[in-house]
């Protein structure tokens, strides 16, 4: 199975939040089978919308939702560093 990731994002009511205002309204920007890519994606729909605070995209771990006792990948922590 891959690391499937989703990347998506909308207005929140509070930027230090994810209560999103409209959950109809969400702009999914897809799904991706490596973290390096969905934060490309991510960092990508972020910049589009930095000077509108109550804009928030974020980066889901599908694959952590599905399987819950998979190890998690530090090799992207790590790369990060």
């Amino acid at each position: 199975m891959s690391k499937l990731h989703l990347v998506f994002g909308g207005r929140v009511k509070d930027p230090r939040t994810l209560n999103f205002v409209d959950l109809t309204n969400l702009d999914v920007v897809g799904f991706y089978d490596n973290y390096a890519e969905a934060e490309k994606a991510w960092r990508g729909a972020a910049q589009r919308t930095v000077d509108d605070a109550e804009m928030k995209y974020v980066v889901v771990h599908l694959h952590r939702l599905l399987q819950p006792d998979l190890e998690p990948d530090l090799t992207a922590v790590q790369a990060r560093r």
